[in-house]
């Protein structure tokens, strides 16, 4: 109801505006003045509205960051996160500064060097190499370090040494996650869609000897400073594997495999003490894949080696489950 009202008091202010304008263009016909005259006064008029909407928008930057900064995501819990937190903090550092250095300077010249007495024409400067040098090679130098810099982080995360890491396959579908761990061999045993029936919803190959020690699972658990590979695989449409506090995205495409490796380093009780106790990592899908997109998460638990173990321990494998009659 007060988002009715809202609208309904919006609609009536834009409507007032426009019986005002109409009134103020009836006026101006009755005393014989042409409208689209722009005089000194409103030159100066509109210098003036230039920069109070300037200070205002300016004031309302500055307002956000206050206000808006703490609620971002908090330090990343990954070790490839703290390259892209550098990443994005330079990043952010070098646009705010462009941002308060242009931004003021245009509201203020625009107040300031309005058509009057005083100004009665802009001055005309066509040309000068030494400007055009200037506004063509600094943001250039600084543009080819800025993608380096990107270049260089993107190469280090994306070409990890994945070797030593655990390998979890994660399945995507309408609208939910499932996982499959590689067992003690470290081997993710052979999966296909034709072999998805009954219990059987991965479609793992029960004849394959590396499927055998492999574990399905609806949470998946990590054990901290310990690299890991998520192979992804999608059994629909295009979903994106989504994990804002290791700083983890890839797209779950049909018909490929994608992956990402990374290495927590944060246990969930860790962030619990951080950031309270509803706390989780949450895998989420970050492509918008149908009406109950919102509600695709799955839980990921980051504990110490012993924890883990003892919760490896405890999961029965593709053979215990789908094989037993």
């Amino acid at each position: 109801m007060t988002n009715i009202l809202i609208a309904l008091v919006l609609i009536l202010l834009v409507a007032t505006l426009v019986q005002i304008l109409r009134v103020s263009e009836l006026l101006s016909e009755l005393k014989k003045q042409d409208v689209n005259e722009v005089t000194d006064k409103d030159n100066a008029t509109q210098g003036k509205i230039l920069l109070i909407v300037g200070v205002l928008f300016l004031g309302s930057v500055v307002w956000q960051f206050v206000n808006w900064i703490p609620l971002m995501l908090p330090p990343a819990s990954s070790e490839h996160g703290a390259v892209i937190d550098s990443l994005m903090q330079f990043t952010m550092v070098l646009i705010i500064f462009v941002f308060f250095v242009t931004h003021p300077i245009l509201f203020w010249y625009g107040y300031k060097y309005n058509k009057n007495k005083k100004n009665p024409v802009a001055f005309f400067y066509p040309h000068n190499n030494k400007l055009e040098v200037i506004w063509t090679v600094v943001p250039t130098i600084v543009l080819t370090a800025v993608i380096l810099y990107g270049l260089s982080a993107w190469d280090s995360i994306t070409n990890a040494d994945t070797s030593d890491s655990q390998v979890i396959e994660l399945y995507a579908k309408q609208f939910d996650w499932t996982a499959r761990y590689a067992g003690e061999d470290n081997t993710l045993g052979f999966s296909n869609y034709k072999l998805v029936k009954g219990p059987n919803q991965l479609g793992v190959d029960l004849t394959d000897e590396f499927s055998q020690d492999d574990v399905v699972v609806r949470e998946v658990h990590l054990a901290v400073n310990k690299p890991v590979l998520l192979k992804m695989h999608s059994r629909d449409v295009i979903h994106s594997a989504f994990l804002p506090h290791f700083r983890v995205q890839m797209n779950c495409v049909p018909g490929m495999t994608t992956q990402f490796a990374f290495t927590p380093t944060q246990t969930t009780a860790e962030m619990k003490a951080q950031e309270g106790e509803d706390f989780e990592f949450v895998l989420l899908c970050n492509k918008i894949c149908g009406a109950a997109h919102y509600n695709m998460q799955m839980k990921f638990v980051v504990e110490t080696e012993e924890e883990y173990n003892a919760w490896m321990a405890s999961q029965k494998t593709v053979k215990n489950t789908l094989t037993k009659k």
